[in-house]
């Protein structure tokens, strides 16, 4: 397999210089370190050289990525396959049984694993994975994976992969520590240092503004900040859970097309309201900061900081779910009365008020059907399509984007032709099973 090809299966028309110097950094042998913005390709930057690594003939886990939250791990394990690299890839987190991928790992026997730190470290705990065939370990988003929460469960992992010849950490934003456990660099050799951090003489690809909130309580002014911005994708960050309910349940009264995503959300209500988001049926996303490290989510063009981040890098990392490669993006501060700006903000952040009266709250053009079957019930993309076309009478046009998860499927239709395809594919079965079909809530 070459370059070339796995850049063809992604349709992408060439590398840029940080990966490029990644991709050479690989070929030294050495343990490096790459810091660069987000939305700047650092996925493909250890991915690609990792995939032209693996030995297609050998058996055994030969790499382990680790990832701090699930979603960035999906989307990691997501791309290595979609460039077709040799070995296959399992992905391991919280949310679903342990015992469900113990089994494929046994079955499967993946070449690359893609792992929260809390997942692996149990797997390896239990004697799933043998680690004397791994020689590549990888941790993306490493300043986060090496703060107090996960420092004990990475240390383990550490101690246990004691055959591991390469060690690579990517990251926004530095730690200020590497811990000595890591142990980067071996035999005197310290671990190359990529920093690709340093702003380029060209125009910033994002736009910072204030918003006056007039109350502490900030919800009316975040409803006009929305719909005045209307139909385009935003993030809404606050910071802590109960926040992010209490904001997404306003919105929601006010017919604002929104919803929650933190931690304590089951795993498949937070891919629901992720694939609402991404196919269009939502317009806005209220999180947590799990959402602002590694997620790529195509088309987001604003951010908006209902609270403030504590930390420098956790803006950085908000705000880098915009903007991202070559789009411009834009991010708001929303300021309650006497509330300063912090130190960490750039200079340039002019004031944004919304527009008064406030505009209604916009209507996505897009619709989300649940489908109680999904891969485990051997259902395809194919199927839904077929399916929803034959037997929903909708044309090619009237739908979008298609998910077969393992226990339901997602597709997006054109809203206007919703209620009349519920209609029609009431008590229909699809590829033979009797399953439920309604909207997506």
């Amino acid at each position: 397999m070459q370059t070339s090809d796995i850049l063809s299966r992604l349709r992408i028309d060439a590398l840029t210089p940080m990966q490029e110097a990644a991709a050479h950094a690989w070929q030294t042998g050495q343990d490096f370190v790459l810091l660069s913005p987000t939305g700047t390709g650092k996925t493909l930057a250890f991915l690609l050289p990792l995939a032209l690594s693996i030995a297609p003939d050998a058996a055994g886990v030969q790499a382990i990525v680790l990832a701090p939250a699930r979603e960035l791990a999906q989307q990691t394990a997501e791309v290595f396959r979609q460039m077709g690299a040799p070995g296959g890839v399992a992905c391991l987190h919280g949310g679903r049984p342990a015992a469900d991928e113990q089994r494929a790992l046994r079955e499967a026997a993946p070449a690359l694993l893609v792992a929260t730190p809390g997942r692996l470290a149990d797997h390896l705990r239990r004697g799933n994975v043998d680690t004397r065939t791994v020689r590549t370990l990888v941790i993306d988003e490493f300043d986060k994976c090496l703060e107090l929460g996960f420092q004990d469960e990475v240390e383990d992992i550490v101690h246990r992969l004691a055959n591991v010849r390469r060690r690579v950490f990517l990251s926004a934003t530095d730690a200020e520590e590497i811990p000595r456990f890591a142990s980067m660099g071996r035999e005197g050799i310290l671990p190359l240092r990529l920093d690709y951090r340093q702003p380029s003489d060209a125009a910033p690809r994002l736009c910072l503004h204030t918003v006056a909130s007039p109350t502490r309580d900030k919800l009316e002014t975040l409803f006009q900040l929305l719909c005045t911005l209307g139909n385009a994708p935003a993030l809404v960050f606050a910071n802590h859970r109960e926040s992010v309910d209490r904001i997404a349940r306003f919105l929601a009264d006010r017919r604002f097309p929104c919803s929650s995503f933190h931690g304590g959300m089951e795993q498949d209500d937070r891919e629901r309201a992720l694939y609402k988001l991404r196919n269009g049926t939502l317009t806005a996303l209220v999180c947590t900061d799990l959402a602002a490290r590694g997620l790529d989510i195509e088309g987001i063009q604003n951010i908006v900081h209902y609270h403030l981040p504590p930390q420098p890098d956790a803006f950085t990392h908000r705000n880098g779910r915009t903007a991202r490669w070559e789009a411009t993006g834009t991010a708001y501060l929303i300021l309650g009365p006497d509330e300063p700006l912090p130190a960490y903000v750039p200079a340039g952040a002019t004031p944004f008020a919304p527009t008064l009266p406030t505009p209604p709250a916009p209507r996505p053009a897009w619709a989300t059907i649940y489908i109680g079957k999904g891969k485990r019930d051997r259902l395809s993309r194919a199927d839904i399509v077929g399916f929803l076309c034959k037997k929903g009478g909708l044309a090619g046009k009237d739908l979008g984007r298609v998910d077969v998860l393992p226990r339901f499927s997602l597709a997006a239709v054109h809203r206007d032709c919703l209620r009349q395809l519920l209609r029609l594919v009431q008590g229909e079965k699809i590829k033979g099973l009797r399953t439920r079909i309604e909207e997506a809530k």
